[in-house]
């Protein structure tokens, strides 16, 4: 069967993380895209499900802060009910002082 080059584009940190994937597995890049397209070709769809369940930097950001905070209440403010929360939160937002 001929052979033939395809180049792609790709991030250049997703491509050193994705070989050394593939060397972990005993696999070379092109065998990995290998099997993708002979799998794509006989299922005739993209043979995984594609979806963003990830959180975004500011969801992580926010469960590192809730974490930070549950390991070391003592160094963190705490609040007696929602409303004295946001009314401090809204002041220190618009810079005016809590009533």
């Amino acid at each position: 069967m001929a052979q033939t080059n395809l180049n792609i584009r790709i991030d250049e940190n997703l491509k050193k993380e994705f070989d050394e994937v593939c060397d972990d597995l005993g696999l070379t890049m092109t065998t990995a895209f290998t099997v993708f397209a002979k799998t794509v070709v006989r299922e005739q769809r993209i043979p995984f499900e594609i979806k963003t369940n990830v959180p975004n930097k500011e969801t992580l950001d926010a469960i590192k802060e809730t974490q930070e905070i549950l390991l070391n209440p003592s160094e963190h403010k705490g609040y007696s009910n929602v409303e004295e929360m946001f009314k401090e939160y809204l002041c220190n937002e618009c810079g005016a002082k809590p009533a």
